[in-house]
């Protein structure tokens, strides 16, 4: 009777052992209340002024978010106007474990002209961290907003000039814009329409549309009787995928304007595609330019692997890095190795051909 009753309690407790078991892992999966970092700044009223440029204007710094489980985070700063309602944000992603960002009075000031705010007058602004993690099943999260009041100078060597149009509602306040770096009235950019079924668009000097510039037998105009600049686009070997950013080269000493359909991509057994398979259909992951940085950027899960960079779905011109980690090339057997397996921000610097690999 003992050895059945000592059976008996060792068989109970195997049942209870596995029935804790199975709450814990149950445990694991029950999601919790995410909670948005604390956002703080360290002004909050901005009146620039361009002896002070190299003076330290502002910092942003926010605590770690809570998911309910350990992930990965990509925080973005985003800084918009009072009333836009956050539809057309600056955005400025943190690198990884990065928890404040500082900006100089020159650096600050350049952010506030590339996003239309006119030199001399004060505009309220709104700055936000989101937070967000690259499952898409998984619903950013934000932190408390903060209201800045910035007043910033004129620069004399950075303009921008701005492109609305039928891909975006033809609104100048929410275009993208195209940057001259010493203002000598050449702008250059990459603006996207995919999605759009009217490739339509013109130019126009602010925010505000103050003057639009169009097509006038080819040449471009301010004139009333203007008409639209059309976007090119560019078919690929896959016929169910078309290029469709276009860099443009805007020159008012001229009166010129050049479209060129381009769009960098990452590739590779690495990425979330692999290789393009025997048939020449795409398997590539595209990139974002961001007319800011003049730099090419998307966040990637990647295995390990190798990977290259390539433009407009196409061997014809392509990158990777052979003896210089960071540094593009186009040697042979430069494919760029990944060996530990994760979400990474992948950013391209095809002017300086250069590039940054960061793990989220």
């Amino acid at each position: 009777m003992r050895t059945v009753l000592t059976k008996y309690l060792a068989i109970s407790s195997i049942a209870l052992l596995m029935l804790a078991s199975c709450k814990k892992d149950e445990t694991k999966v029950v999601a919790t209340n995410s909670k948005a970092g604390t956002f703080t700044t360290s002004a909050t009223t901005l009146a620039l002024a361009k002896p002070d440029s190299n003076n330290m204007a502002i910092t942003f710094s926010f605590t770690k978010p809570n998911f309910g489980y350990s992930a990965g985070v990509t925080n973005t700063l985003e800084i918009d106007t009072v009333g836009d309602n956050w539809a057309s944000p600056k955005s400025i992603v943190f690198e990884t474990n990065v928890l404040s960002k500082s900006y100089t009075t020159a650096a600050i000031n350049n952010l506030f002209i590339g996003m239309g705010l006119q030199p001399g007058k004060t505009t309220q602004l709104q700055a936000r961290v989101v937070h967000s993690l690259s499952s898409v099943s998984v619903p950013n999260i934000y932190s408390n907003v903060i209201n800045l009041s910035a007043t910033p100078y004129s620069v004399v060597n950075i303009s921008y000039v701005f492109v609305p149009g039928a891909y975006q509602g033809w609104g100048p306040a929410t275009a993208d814009s195209l940057i001259s770096l010493t203002s000598n009235s050449i702008y250059t950019g990459v603006i996207s329409f995919k999605g759009a079924t009217d490739y339509s668009f013109k130019v126009t000097s602010n925010k505000a549309g103050a003057i639009w510039y169009g097509n006038l037998g080819g040449v471009v105009s301010s004139s009333n009787s203007a008409g639209n600049f059309v976007f090119v686009d560019k078919a690929t070997v896959d016929p169910a995928i078309k290029i469709t950013s276009d860099q443009i080269v805007f020159d008012l000493n001229k009166n010129t304007i050049i479209l060129t359909p381009t769009l960098w991509s990452v590739v590779g057994d690495a990425s979330p595609g692999g290789w393009p398979a025997n048939s020449g259909y795409q398997s590539d992951t595209d990139m974002k330019f961001n007319n800011g940085t003049q730099t090419w950027s998307a966040v990637v899960a990647l295995k390990a692997g190798g990977l290259k960079f390539r433009l407009n779905h196409d061997w014809g011109t392509s990158y990777g890095s052979l003896t210089t980690p960071g540094v593009l090339d186009t040697q042979n057997n430069n494919n760029i190795p990944i060996t530990v397996a994760g979400n990474y921000l992948v950013t391209v610097d095809i002017t300086h051909l250069t590039y940054t690999l960061v793990k989220q």
